[in-house]
């Protein structure tokens, strides 16, 4: 290499890590804008000085929190894969212990609102493994962050307000408050949002405490899922066959029938016995598409757990778990 070449090379060189260190700068500034005009706001929602110091001090955008929201396994994954990594021998073995252990409070749970026990043992194992794998993310480093980026800043800035508010009335402290990368937060993984509407002290102690107590956690899950619809005398649905030929414009969700009905077309129970002759209302689905497993489900349960969480992949994991820790 010529000394001429050399030192154009060594100019671009510098000139790039200029223009970097200049863009970095102006990320940089323009993020402490936007962050002064957001403390301005939480101000006005009542949010005390005291908790914006403590929930903001070092708090930069995460370029990893930003990777990961582009990168959700409900939607990378078949729903094959998604679900032998969840509905796993030991998961299922894990949560017949848990089940068994935690039956008394189980027991109060359902007799106040309404929601099966093995129901909140089922969204308890998929969302922490039992209150085991709850998060490791600071949740308003994490919320800062999607609330700052573009991609859904409307749906992460309330997120953040939210939680700057559960800061404040003092159910956590800001270092106790991690959950996920999304701000998903404690063993129930609710969100900043869904706490504040739905969250309630199960232990009687004065405060919510999703992330230590389980019976806060099974408390709060089950009165949002009594609170959006959640039935008692209804399971979730389950697994089926359809005939050769099947009309796949009766798929997923778009068209709802009577089991009669649908017995009429020709859907049966996994083993070719008939579907119960309970004449409830239910739906098909079939989340890898024609040719490969079926579910016929039932709208008032399989809603519910669509509204925690808007996957089928999800959806049919907790219902499939909760079946299975109950045998």
């Amino acid at each position: 290499m010529t000394i001429k070449s050399s030192f154009l090379l060594l100019a671009t060189m510098l000139f790039s890590l200029l223009l970097s260190s200049a863009a970095m700068a102006t990320d940089d500034a323009d993020f402490d804008r936007w962050l002064v005009e957001f403390k301005q706001e939480a101000r006005e929602q009542g949010v005390s000085d005291e908790t914006l110091e403590k929930a903001f001090v070092g708090v930069k955008p995460s370029p990893r929190v930003v990777k990961l929201d582009r990168s959700q396994p409900e939607t990378i994954q078949t729903f094959q894969d998604y679900f032998d990594k969840r509905v796993t021998p030991y998961r299922i073995e894990l949560g017949r212990k848990q089940y068994r252990e935690n039956r008394k409070l189980l027991q109060q749970i359902e007799s106040r609102f309404g929601v099966q026990g093995r129901f909140i043992v089922a969204f308890w194992g998929m969302e922490t493994s039992y209150g085991r794998f709850s998060g490791g993310h600071y949740v308003i480093a994490a919320l800062t962050t999607l609330a700052y980026d573009p991609r859904r800043a409307k749906f992460f800035r309330k997120q953040l307000m939210d939680a700057l508010m559960i800061l404040d009335e003092g159910h956590i402290t800001v270092d106790k408050m991690k959950g996920s990368w999304a701000g998903a937060m404690g063993q129930t993984q609710f969100m900043p949002s869904t706490f504040r509407a739905y969250a309630m002290d199960g232990d009687g102690d004065g405060k919510i405490n999703i992330w230590e107590s389980k019976a806060d956690a099974f408390a709060s899950a089950a009165n949002y899922l009594s609170s959006i619809g959640w039935r008692d005398d209804q399971t979730w649905g389950r697994e089926v066959t359809l005939p050769e030929g099947f009309d796949q414009a009766l798929i997923e969700g778009k068209v709802k029938k009577t089991l009669s009905e649908w017995q009429a077309l020709g859907v049966r129970k996994l083993f070719g016995t008939d579907l119960p002759r309970r004449d409830l209302i239910a739906t098909v689905v079939q989340p890898d598409g024609p040719g490969e497993r079926a579910f016929i489900t039932y709208p008032a349960n399989y809603s519910a757990i669509l509204d925690w969480n808007r996957s089928h992949k999800f959806a049919i994991a907790v219902g499939t778990l909760a079946d299975a820790v109950a045998r």
